[in-house]
C-alpha cells in the first residue's frame, strides 16, 4: 500500500528502498530495479563504462570463466569472500578499473553486487546505481511509474553507504512527486537528507576496506560525486551507458 502524505493527491508514481539483495525477487516483476553497491561492485561497473569498457556481471566463478571465454581479449576481475580468485587479472577496484588502457570487455564478478544483478534478471528495467552517476540514474527513473532501490547489503544487514545513495535517490523522486511505498522508505529518506557523503568512509565496508590495504577503492570512492552524467543499463548479460538530459529536464518534460 502507497504511503499517502498530506498535500499529496495522486498516487500514480511510487517508489521503495529496500537495502538487502534477496528483496531483489520481491520487485522484480512490478518495479523497475536501481541497484546500488558503492564499495564497490556498482562503482567499479559505473567507472569502467566510463572509461569505455563493456561490463559483464555475473554470479559465479564459473560463469566469469565462461564469458570471457566467449569475448574476445577479456579481463576478468572481481573478489569473492574479499579475495580475487585464481586467474583473475584485477580485484573488485574501482581504483584499478579507472586506469586501465585500452578498451577490454571486463567480467566482473563480486560477493555481493553482482550477484544482486544477476538476481534481478527477468526485471523489466534494472540499472546501476553509484554515487558517480547519481542524478543520472534518478532522470532515468522518471520514466517508471514504480521504482525499487535496492542496496547490496552484508549478510543480512544493509550497508550504510548503499542506503545513503539509495536515499539520495529517492529524494529525487519524492521531490518530483512520487509516493514512498511505505513508512520505512521515507524514514531513510528523511534520515540521509542533508548527510554528508564522507560518512561513507566510517561505514564497515569501508573499515574492512582499510584493515585490507584497499585506502585507494575508499578515496575514489569519496571524490568521485555525481560526475558521470549518464545512465547504467543492465540487460541481463551486459551493462551499458545511456545519455541522460540530467534530473531536472526529465522532472520538467514529465511536468508539461
Amino acid at each position: 500500500m502507497l504511503l499517502a502524505l498530506p498535500g499529496r493527491t495522486e498516487m500514480a508514481h511510487s517508489f521503495v528502498i529496500d537495502s538487502l539483495p534477496e528483496s531483489a525477487a520481491l520487485y522484480r516483476d512490478t518495479h523497475a530495479l536501481a541497484v546500488v553497491d558503492v564499495f564497490r561492485a556498482t562503482t567499479c561497473i559505473v567507472t569502467a563504462l566510463f572509461r569505455g569498457h563493456a561490463v559483464y556481471p555475473v554470479a559465479t566463478i564459473g560463469e566469469a570463466v565462461t564469458v570471457a571465454g566467449g569475448l574476445r581479449d577479456a579481463r576478468l576481475a572481481g573478489e569473492q569472500n574479499g579475495i580475487k580468485p585464481p586467474n583473475f587479472d584485477y580485484d573488485n577496484s574501482p581504483w584499478t578499473l579507472a586506469g586501465l588502457e585500452g578498451a577490454h570487455p571486463i567480467v566482473l564478478l563480486t560477493s555481493a553486487g553482482t550477484l544482486l544483478l544477476t538476481n534481478c534478471r527477468g526485471a523489466s528495467a534494472i540499472y546501476v546505481a553509484s554515487l558517480r552517476n547519481l542524478s543520472a540514474t534518478a532522470a532515468q527513473l522518471l520514466h517508471h511509474p514504480r521504482v525499487a532501490l535496492i542496496g547490496a547489503g552484508t549478510r543480512g544487514k544493509p550497508r550504510p553507504e548503499d542506503q545513503l545513495v539509495c536515499a539520495w535517490i529517492g529524494d529525487k523522486l519524492l521531490a518530483a512527486g512520487y509516493e514512498p511505498e511505505s513508512e520505512q522508505t521515507l524514514d531513510e529518506v528523511e534520515g540521509w537528507r542533508g548527510a554528508d557523503h564522507r560518512i561513507m568512509g566510517r561505514s564497515p565496508s569501508a573499515d574492512y576496506l582499510r584493515t585490507t590495504g584497499r585506502e585507494a577503492d575508499i578515496d575514489f570512492v569519496l571524490e568521485h560525486v555525481d560526475d558521470i552524467p549518464e545512465v547504467a543499463v543492465y540487460n541481463g548479460q551486459q551493462v551499458s551507458l545511456l545519455s541522460s538530459a540530467g534530473f531536472g529536464a526529465v522532472a520538467a518534460a514529465l511536468e508539461s
